[in-house]
């Protein structure tokens, strides 16, 4: 067992920046982070590699994917398939989400 201290709490990104993004768990199969963006804060992520799950532990948006729009708050759960375009738009409150990638993030990049 392990218990993963942090995961999904907001943590205010860095001066200057919309985002802050922390790795708390990494296995083979599975990684466990935490995304955070703030309110007004402006997502630019591409499209992952892997599949890819958010918990909504705090904050309010609408998540734009795969041609959708969804308003987000806390307790959603979402799913995103590896390969879908998707971000976080109209950012009304911070927000906070628990992310979970499976295979690990990233593990399917070409290198």
């Amino acid at each position: 067992m392990r218990v993963i201290a942090g995961a999904g709490r907001f943590t205010r990104p860095a001066d200057g920046e919309q985002v802050h993004w922390i790795e708390q768990l990494r296995l083979p199969d599975l990684s466990v982070g935490t995304y955070s963006i703030v309110a007004g804060g402006v997502d630019s992520q591409s499209p992952h590699t892997e599949d890819e799950i958010y918990v909504v532990t705090a904050g309010r948006a609408v998540l734009e994917a795969g041609g959708e729009r969804a308003e987000v708050g806390p307790g959603s759960v979402l799913y995103v398939p590896a390969g879908e375009v998707h971000r976080f738009v109209d950012v009304t409150q911070d927000l906070a989400l628990l992310v979970l990638f499976a295979p690990a993030e990233e593990s399917r990049a070409a290198g």
